[in-house]
């Protein structure tokens, strides 16, 4: 397995909600970035966001190991939630809440951090 492919997965399964988006939470590029990362602000989530703009194979390699093939893709706690129009339908339907606190307990910190991946 590629180093790349290690760096992502270490990402998805060690981060409590991992957002691989276009852009970063200060300037995302691109609009269904931006409502997957507004979704997930709503409901208090401590996002990490990956930009995945730097290098195409960020892309490729995120593609392979989620079986998914656009962005952004939203991971919580390992599992795949899915992009934009998914997370703004949980969201409106209170399942994404109620996931975060399943998955994470009742304290969202709501914080935000972007990791580079190279």
């Amino acid at each position: 397995m590629s180093e790349l492919r290690d760096q992502l997965q270490g990402i998805i399964e060690g981060e409590d909600v991992a957002l691989f988006m276009k852009g970063t939470p200060q300037f995302a590029m691109c609009g269904n970035s931006q409502r997957a990362l507004n979704a997930l602000r709503r409901a208090g989530a401590p996002v990490t966001a990956v930009d995945i703009l730097p290098d195409p194979r960020i892309r490729q390699e995120l593609s392979a190991l989620s079986g998914w093939p656009t962005i952004p893709q939203v991971f919580v706690r390992g599992e795949l939630i899915g992009g934009a129009d998914i997370v703004e339908e949980l969201e409106r339907s209170g399942e994404l809440e109620r996931t975060l606190h399943a998955k994470l307990g009742e304290q969202l910190s709501g914080e935000e951090r972007v990791v580079a991946v190279s």
